[in-house]
Parts: structure tokens; C-alpha cells; sequence
């Protein structure tokens, strides 16, 4: 085929739309901020490297799971031991457990908590102290005033994308592929999501995503605050109702 007439049975308006798609991998940072990374990278992956400080969100967890197959039966899967493993070395066992459903093809637009800063300081210093220079200092975190979120998903695929908008802090993305129970494999992952950071959910596929979710305070509506939500209402992107027109 003579690539110079390779889109002659378009229309001209079509013709003058196309764009080429980039099908490069790209660097870790790059796909970790933009097409996205399987979630069982990330679980494996040494944080202490240049690298990888570069582009983790700080306080945020992503670590592997245990699903053992039942054959004949079904499975089990394992979420979380409070005396051992990620949620027992930064201290958060959570005070409510709750569960949703996202139907195949949907998606919950970005939601964030506010973090609690103490009254003598300020929320840049609180929070460059909180998650650089003492990050290890678990103690410090006030889990019983601001909602830290662990999650688990039990079916399904799903993308999680994390932004960073906590003050003083960089404006890191995270964007990354969970596996359900359902799909055994090294993208079961458990993810820990600290207060000021945003977090979006999109089911990837026609299965339903059901998820399991441990907050460390009881539900408070006015913790809920919403950016961006509106895919959540959403009929057709704009670009592609013009298309249509």
C-alpha cells in the first residue's frame, strides 16, 4: 500500500483530524505519570532509589497480595494482617470497613480528604515534616483526624490515578492497573492513600469493579471533597461530540 494514499477514502475534515499515535514506552516517570503502570511494578519497586523518589507520592503505599485458589471451590485472598506487613509498620488499622461496586465502564472522578494540620504551625511545615524529613516518623500521623483510605479490589481491573495537592509538597501523578481477586496475578495490590491526595477510579473493561476499603476515621460527608467529578455525570467528551456533529 502506497503510504502517501494510505488515508485517501477519508474525507478531507477526517484527514485533517488524524493524529498518530505514540506507541514509545517511554521512561518509568513517563509512564508512571501518563499511560500508566501495572500496579505489581509498583509493589516491587525500591523507593530508596533516585529514581523512584522522584515520582512516588509520599505516604502513599502500594503493596502485593495473597490470593491462594481453592481449586474446584473458588479462592481466598488475604487483605491485610494488622501485626504484620505495610499497614502494621506505619501504624494504621482502619476504624470503618466499607465496600462499593462500580459498575463496567464507569468511573468515580477525583475525590480528596483534608489533612489535619496542628494549630502552631503551618500546613507546609507540617507537611514537609510529616512526609520528608521525618517519613519514617510514623508516629506523628493523625490517623483519628483525617481520613487515610486502604483499598483492596476483589473483581475486576481497574485504573487508580493519584495527584498529589497537598501544600509545600510536589505535584506528583501516579497512574496505575489493580487486578481483582478474580485475576490472579502480581497486579493484586492493596493501596494506601493519605488525606491531600486525589484520587480517581475507572473501571478498565465491562466487568464490574467490586472494591473493599478501610477508612481510619468513620465516615464524615463534610471529609468528601469532590475536584474534577464530573465524568461521574458525563454523556460524550466535548471533542468527540464535535466530531460528531
Amino acid at each position: 500500500m502506497n503510504k502517501k494514499n494510505l488515508w485517501a477514502g477519508l474525507s478531507d475534515v477526517a484527514q485533517s483530524a488524524l493524529t498518530a499515535r505514540n506507541y514509545k514506552a517511554g521512561s518509568f516517570a513517563q509512564r508512571l505519570a501518563q499511560s500508566g503502570v501495572d500496579a505489581g511494578e509498583l509493589a516491587g519497586l525500591d523507593r530508596r532509589k533516585p529514581d523512584a523518589k522522584k515520582v512516588w507520592i509520599p505516604g502513599v503505599e502500594i503493596f502485593s497480595r495473597q490470593i491462594h485458589p481453592q481449586r474446584y471451590r473458588g479462592l481466598f485472598g488475604e487483605f491485610a494482617r494488622r501485626d504484620e506487613g505495610t499497614v502494621a509498620k506505619i501504624g494504621f488499622w482502619p476504624a470503618q470497613w466499607a465496600t462499593a461496586r462500580m459498575f463496567g465502564g464507569s468511573a468515580k472522578g477525583f475525590h480528596v480528604h483534608p489533612p489535619s494540620i496542628p494549630a502552631d504551625t503551618t500546613a507546609q511545615k507540617w507537611l514537609r515534616r510529616l512526609f520528608v524529613t521525618e517519613s519514617t516518623n510514623y508516629s506523628l500521623r493523625r490517623y483519628d483526624e483525617e481520613q487515610w483510605d486502604v483499598m483492596f479490589f476483589v473483581q475486576g481491573r481497574a485504573e487508580m490515578i493519584l495527584r498529589d495537592v497537598r501544600a509545600g509538597l510536589p505535584a506528583r501523578t501516579m497512574r496505575f492497573f489493580v487486578d481483582g481477586d478474580n485475576h490472579r496475578g502480581p497486579n493484586n495490590a492493596g493501596i494506601v492513600v493519605p488525606p491531600g491526595v486525589a484520587h480517581a477510579i475507572c473501571v478498565e473493561g465491562s466487568e464490574d469493579v467490586i472494591m473493599i476499603y478501610g477508612t481510619s476515621t468513620i465516615f464524615h460527608p463534610e471529609f468528601e471533597g469532590r475536584i474534577v467529578s464530573d465524568i461521574e455525570t458525563a454523556t460524550l467528551p466535548e471533542s468527540w461530540q464535535k466530531f460528531l456533529r
